[in-house]
Order: C-alpha cells, then sequence, then structure tokens
C-alpha cells in the first residue's frame, strides 16, 4: 500500500477523512515529522528517504522542486497536487483509490494531479 505526506498547508479535513475511511493508510503530515517550516526541497528529500509520496496544494512551488530532483537523478516517490477546488470528499476516496491500487514504486518520478483524469 503506498504512503503519503502530507505538505504543511495540505487541507487537514482530507487528511482526517482518509483516517476515517481507511485507518490502516499510512499518512504523515509535515507537522507530525518535525518538518514544519521546512522549504519544498528539504520536504521532498525526507519523503524519498522514507518512500512517502508528498500531497499538496502547492502548484507554485513544489511542483518545480519535484521536476528538478527528477532532472538531477534524485529519488522522488511521487507528487499528487490536489486542487484546493476539488471537493473534499473527492480527494478523499482518489487517495485512497490511488493508496489501495498502486503497485509499489508505480508513481516513482511522476508529479500528478486530482482529480484523476
Amino acid at each position: 500500500m503506498s504512503r503519503f505526506l502530507a505538505d504543511e498547508n495540505f487541507n487537514n479535513q482530507i487528511v482526517r477523512g482518509v483516517f476515517r475511511q481507511s485507518p490502516d493508510l499510512s499518512i504523515v503530515r509535515v507537522q507530525d515529522v518535525s518538518l514544519s517550516g521546512a522549504d519544498d526541497p528539504a520536504v521532498l528529500a525526507w519523503a524519498a528517504q522514507e518512500g512517502r509520496i508528498v500531497l499538496t496544494h502547492d502548484v507554485a512551488t513544489m511542483i518545480t522542486f519535484a521536476y528538478e530532483r527528477i532532472q538531477a537523478g534524485l529519488s522522488m516517490p511521487g507528487l499528487f497536487e490536489v486542487s484546493r477546488r476539488v471537493p473534499v470528499g473527492l480527494a478523499i476516496e482518489e487517495i485512497i483509490l490511488i493508496a489501495e491500487c498502486s503497485l509499489e514504486g508505480e508513481w516513482e518520478g511522476q508529479v500528478r494531479f486530482l482529480p484523476l483524469r
């Protein structure tokens, strides 16, 4: 099952909803792992070290740094940019779907956007 790291400003309603519907899913917040205030490259490096896919709303900078990691040949287990316009329920469903139906390493080096299309 995929494991996730929710970026610092990621909607906590989504995180709580994922926990309620799928309590065995492994999702931690940046705040939970002492990365509050860390810059995006540090967050991505920690996620890579821990094999966690990053969930973010930060389309402005996080995606750029993710692509820089990929181009540099560094590990990047995956990044999902979740639009703030996506209804909370749909975001929860899609994160659980990704976690339960993905193969290990399937999202390595990929930047994707939710909702999936």
